[in-house]
Formats: C-alpha cells, sequence, structure tokens
C-alpha cells in the first residue's frame, strides 16, 4: 500500500520538467523545476526569480501568482508530477495574477441568470 523509491533508482529523481510560462502580454520565460514541485513552489519560485524584461508585470506577491494548464487553473497542491508532463519535452502554461482561484464546479450569480454573453476568454 506504500509508495518507496529506491535510492537506486536515482534518475527519477533527477527528471526534470521544463516549463515555458507566458504571460498576459505575451512574454515568455523558461524554467526549470522537479516533478516533486507544486504549483505553490513554481509560483514562489517565479516570483523570487523575476525574470529581466518581466518588471511591468512584477506582482506584489506570489500568493497571487495562478498557473493556468490546458484550460484551467491549478491549484496550489498540485505537483507537476500528477499532470504526467511528457518527459523531454517543454511544456506551456500561462502565469496570470489572480487573487483567487473559482471553486470547482462553481456557478456564480452570473451564470445562474439566462443570458446570451459569453463568459469565456480567449488567452493569446
Amino acid at each position: 500500500m506504500s509508495v518507496c523509491s529506491h535510492p537506486s533508482e536515482g534518475h527519477l529523481m533527477s527528471e526534470e520538467v521544463h516549463l515555458r510560462l507566458i504571460l498576459v502580454s505575451g512574454k515568455t520565460q523558461d524554467f526549470t523545476f522537479s516533478p516533486n514541485d507544486s504549483a505553490t513552489d513554481i509560483a514562489k519560485h517565479v516570483f523570487d526569480n523575476w525574470p529581466a524584461g518581466w518588471e511591468e508585470e512584477q506582482v506584489s506577491s506570489p500568493s497571487i501568482l495562478r498557473l493556468i494548464f490546458q484550460g484551467r487553473f491549478l491549484h496550489g497542491n498540485v505537483t507537476l508530477g500528477a499532470l504526467k508532463l511528457p518527459p523531454g519535452r517543454t511544456t506551456v502554461m500561462h502565469l496570470v495574477a489572480r487573487e483567487t482561484l473559482p471553486e470547482p464546479n462553481s456557478h456564480g450569480q452570473r451564470n445562474r441568470e439566462k443570458t446570451t454573453e459569453s463568459n469565456c476568454c480567449l488567452l493569446l
């Protein structure tokens, strides 16, 4: 029932996950992380190592940095390993500043009203 890693399987520990983070402005930066790193770990690392050229997008705290992968916000405890990203490839994620995350399957007042407007957002 328990999962254990063996010291002889060191190659698993040294696997790297390559991420290309894209800001809303379109600026990008590549980073390398461990499969054990969570969305919170990534936000803190990016905040502490804010790239040159991203000065205009600098935020006041790592707690408001959010990752979007395949159209979904990653909650803080989700690790890169849990996403089963393809090894040896660079995975693209969006990095946005947002105070709170929407609750999974939540429906705000706006969604309860019958309207013809669209609630989608296009990230370029």
